[in-house]
């Protein structure tokens, strides 16, 4: 940890974003480094910066807090500043991450400000806490409407609608749209959780299909199957994926 914590903070509002700079000045460990109003103007800064810890909103523009966060290599220490509803906030408690509920006091600040600091000496353990609470948060919101990718230095956004498939490759899913394919370190069984079931289907292990994509199953070879896509995919189906098709189809 350097002599002073280089600080940044991320909120789409001014006034969220002038009272944590008004609050940061009693704490002189503190280095502000910079502010972002959106993800976009974040992930830059972040990449740019390298800020030990920042303040994040949740609900911003553009992208969210969490796909901000999905998109990060490594994350820094993370204090929340939210208006999340209660049980969201329940689950920040339970895996022990800090986070602000709007509006906050200077006290609530100085208290979250101190868990940061004894995160930030224990940045492996952080890590994998954030990453729990990042699963258990989204598994309690509706389902996701579009996946974001960082491509170099580029956020895509990509509308569910527009993928064709989501296919396993190791620790990442290979997902095929309409526009082309992006690799994603994320797994099949998260895709499978923020999906809608509706419009999502897993017909085998290594491949989740957009349901109106899907133009034909097709016999292959022994007991086997296949389902043909509208851009001329083949793809392998399980049994259980196959007794899913079937109950579609019917």
């Amino acid at each position: 940890m350097s002599e002073k914590i280089k600080t940044l903070i991320i909120d789409d509002e001014k006034l969220a974003r002038d009272i944590i700079k008004n609050y940061l000045g009693n704490h002189s460990e503190f280095e502000l480094a910079g502010e972002c109003s959106n993800g976009f103007e974040a992930l830059k800064q972040i990449q740019e910066i390298k800020p030990e810890i920042i303040f994040l909103d949740i609900q911003m523009p553009k992208i969210n807090g969490f796909e901000l966060l999905e998109i990060l290599d490594e994350p820094p220490v993370i204090i929340f500043t939210t208006a999340f509803d209660q049980y969201a906030l329940k689950a920040f408690e339970v895996n022990a991450t800090d986070y602000l509920l709007k509006p906050f006091s200077r006290e609530r600040f100085s208290e979250a400000v101190e868990k940061a600091k004894l995160h930030l000496k224990s940045k492996s353990e952080y890590l994998s806490k954030l990453s729990a609470l990042s699963n258990e948060v989204k598994g309690n919101v509706e389902y996701i409407n579009r996946i974001i990718v960082k491509k170099n230095q580029n956020v895509i956004i990509i509308p569910v609608e527009d993928v064709n498939y989501i296919e396993a490759q190791d620790d990442y899913v290979m997902i095929h749209c309409s526009t082309g394919k992006h690799l994603k370190q994320k797994t099949m069984k998260s895709f499978e959780n923020l999906l809608d079931p509706k419009e999502f289907l897993r017909i085998h292990r290594s491949f989740l299909v957009n349901i109106s994509s899907i133009t034909k199953l097709e016999p292959a070879e022994k007991d086997n199957y296949i389902v043909k896509l509208k851009d001329g995919t083949s793809l392998p189906v399980s049994k259980s994926g196959y007794s899913k098709i079937k109950e579609i189809m019917n």
